[in-house]
């Protein structure tokens, strides 16, 4: 049997493999980091492929990097409020460590408290 490939693949695999969190431009330049375009990319495909996405973010959760389970986490709450919130709470028991970009800051911090500050709001 062949492989199918389906849509949004190369886009879960980068983050999936994510080492750093960022929704917008990193250093000087703002350059967007591929997992940051991948997860624009998904984000928008939430749309029209919401069906087939929201499962393949759900396994995220398990398998992915820590960068990688919160861009799935913040994912599914954008597909539906509920699916997100079950999300954080399943990670937000998690210590890893995820780094953090914001403009030219880089920072770390935890799956846990990020997933217990996104509970919050």
């Amino acid at each position: 049997m062949l492989w199918k490939k389906h849509v949004f693949d190369d886009e879960l695999r980068l983050l999936a493999d994510a080492d750093t969190l960022a929704f917008g431009g990193v250093g000087i330049a703002g350059t967007l980091l591929p997992a940051t375009k991948a997860y624009f990319a998904v984000e928008e495909g939430l749309r029209e492929h919401g069906a087939d996405l929201r499962p393949r973010l759900e396994a995220l959760l398990d398998r992915a990097t820590p960068a990688g389970r919160v861009y799935a986490a913040e994912l599914l709450t954008h597909a539906d409020a509920a699916a997100g919130r079950a999300a954080w709470l399943k990670l937000e028991a998690q210590d890893a460590e995820v780094k953090t970009f914001s403009g030219c800051i880089m920072s770390s911090t935890t799956v846990g408290r990020y997933a217990a500050e996104r509970l919050r709001d």
